[in-house]
């Protein structure tokens, strides 16, 4: 479990005066994630996660804040976050920054099908296009300019190989961010982390139903193209060896493109944008693996897997966009 600050259930009832969501009747600790300590909060209205954040400051929090409550306005399906008695959706746990939202149904799919890849894609482009009128802005804080700040931290731990695969990786992105296509992307909020544990289903196997996107803290300003470029090197491919499944990427990006056609631009520079995708997080559990944070248990995840997902983007098969009829 990955909780770095340890809440009481005096600490929520204390907490929850602040609400009107009922009275407390339990808090226990999830058993996810390495920013945040996470805890389910059932109360005598409802059942809800609590989330104190470790790393995220106050001043930047309303960002994610306030995403989440403008896309839950516009029914898209993520955590409500929840409103305080004077107004305020950001609360204060044992001296730092906390929020509460609801609780959405389902589970994650650890082993998605076509039809979840589908309904992921569809709702990603939901949420991209309902965030256009969002009207604050942040970048994304583990965009180029903390890889470009990270990768003289990790570089030493690597075999000269792995470096230069870095480097050049890194080098490809500082460059292509300098181009004309570049600054024609679509561009504005972004989820930056949708994995498949951070999307929740309902219904069966078979026929499954969305029950949300959740785990907007590592949300920001950033591509479009660049959050697809995440769920794909996470959703469809063969966890093994990182190469891509045709039939997945098909499925994720053509309901995608359904509400959301790709540009001339991103089909020019799909390719680099999903090196992008795996060098952010091959470049970030290569840190936390290398310089891990105390924690009451932590484990951080394999850099070896994004390695050979980046690898693979270099080397290997790279999913057409699909085009418009």
């Amino acid at each position: 479990m990955a909780v770095f600050t340890i809440v009481s259930d005096a600490d929520a009832r204390a907490l929850l005066r602040h609400y009107d969501l009922g009275e407390f009747v339990a808090l226990r600790g999830i058993a996810a994630g390495i920013e945040n300590s996470n805890f389910f909060l059932t109360t005598t209205q409802g059942e809800y996660v609590l989330t104190v954040f470790e790393v995220l400051t106050a001043k930047q929090l309303p960002f994610y804040i306030e995403l989440m409550h403008h896309l839950a306005q516009r029914d898209v399906p993520v955590p409500q976050p929840q409103t305080r008695l004077d107004g305020a959706r950001l609360s204060t746990v044992l001296q730092k920054p906390a929020a509460i939202v609801n609780r959405l149904p389902g589970g994650y799919e650890p082993a998605p099908s076509l039809a979840h890849c589908a309904l992921a894609g569809q709702t990603l482009a939901q949420a991209h296009l309902a965030a256009k009128d969002f009207n604050l802005s942040q970048p994304n804080l583990r965009g180029l300019a903390w890889w470009e700040q990270t990768a003289p931290v990790v570089l030493p731990y690597l075999t000269p190989a792995l470096a230069e695969l870095l480097s050049n990786t890194l080098a490809e992105q500082r460059a292509m961010a300098l181009t004309p296509d570049y600054k024609t992307l679509p561009f504005g909020p972004a989820h930056c982390d949708l994995f498949r544990d951070n999307v929740l289903f309902a219904g069966t196997q078979t026929e499954p139903q969305m029950g949300g996107l959740i785990d907007f803290y590592f949300a920001g300003c950033d591509t479009w193209l660049f959050d697809v470029a995440v769920c794909v090197n996470d959703w469809c491919i063969d966890l093994a060896t990182g190469i891509v499944k045709p039939a997945y990427a098909t499925a994720w990006l053509s309901a995608y493109a359904s509400l959301r056609p790709f540009t001339a631009a991103e089909h020019r520079l799909w390719p680099s944008i999903l090196r992008a995708a795996a060098l952010r997080f091959w470049i970030s559990r290569l840190y936390d693996f290398y310089l891990p944070r105390s924690a009451q248990t932590l484990k951080p995840h394999d850099p070896t897997h994004f390695e050979r997902v980046l690898q693979q983007r270099t080397v290997g098969l790279i999913p057409d966009l699909p085009k418009e009829d």
